[in-house]
């Protein structure tokens, strides 16, 4: 892993409504992550620990950002992180509005006013081949017991909406179905609550990670399949156990709005760097 002359390593710690982050800038100090050291420095003992990690990269538009679950995997897309970076690279320019770049493609974000960040994370994949699942199926009704609706925002959901989020037992009924054998990349879990036609209560499972406060593209995936089933409108309110997202699903795409936060900065010593 390159770091600095000193062998060190700055880093960012960030959330978005207790979604944490490690955040790397590699336009300034390049980075080489490899799944060993992405779970070193995830564990919340060992290391910093983080939800997911993500790398800030050069790239055609304003930057490029690159993602990592918490088990070392990659994942294409993270709403919450994408957020959160957005806001500090748009602090950083003195921009309002940013053109970024990810595996899923290209993300536009803006300032919303109030110390909010919007997201367009763009539209969801509503084919079975696009989540993907691992056949061919109707993706609003799995033939899962619940009939939980499929959804892909760059990585793949399966939304359950049930009368009480609160009263599942998210620990076990998380990982019951992250690696369901329809889901051949795994996937993320949620279940919701639909309070009316246009407010969400909504608990998340996130694949490779467990149980998080919140997730942005999960919140979208949810949002999305609540529409479709004709549940809510396509713009909603979405409550989760950290906070509050605003999800508005338009004809270019799928918006996510919400507060961020930048909680501190550190350095990565050679000692720690060394050992992974």
């Amino acid at each position: 892993m390159a770091a600095n002359s000193d062998n060190t390593l700055p880093f960012m710690k960030m959330h978005g409504l207790g979604n944490d982050f490690v955040v790397l800038d590699s336009r300034v100090h390049p980075v080489e992550m490899t799944p060993a050291r992405v779970i070193a420095i995830g564990d919340r003992r060992f290391g910093v620990g983080f939800d997911q990690l993500a790398v800030i990269e050069p790239g055609r538009a304003d930057a490029h950002l690159t993602f990592y679950n918490a088990d070392g995997t990659k994942s294409d897309a993270c709403g919450n992180a994408t957020r959160c970076i957005a806001r500090y690279l748009m602090d950083e320019a003195g921009k309002d509005r940013l053109h970024l770049t990810t595996a899923r493609g290209d993300i536009l974000a803006r300032d919303a006013g109030g110390g909010l960040t919007s997201v367009n994370m763009g539209q969801p994949q509503l084919e079975w081949t696009e989540i993907p699942l691992s056949e061919a199926m109707d993706t609003l009704e799995l033939p899962i017991e619940g009939h939980p609706t499929a959804t892909g925002m760059g990585n793949p959901h399966c939304t359950f909406f049930v009368e009480d989020a609160e009263a599942i037992p998210l620990e076990q009924f998380g990982p019951r179905y992250e690696t369901h054998a329809l889901y051949p990349q795994k996937t993320n879990v949620q279940v919701a609550s639909v309070i009316g036609p246009d407010y969400i209560r909504m608990r998340v499972w996130e694949r490779g990670v467990g149980i998080t406060l919140a997730s942005g593209s999960s919140s979208c995936a949810t949002a999305v399949a609540a529409a479709r089933k004709g549940l809510t409108g396509r713009k909603v309110r979405i409550d989760l156990d950290g906070g509050r997202l605003d999800i508005d699903w338009r004809e270019d795409g799928v918006w996510m709005t919400g507060p961020t936060m930048h909680v501190c900065d550190g350095v990565l010593t050679a000692d720690f760097l060394g050992a992974v």
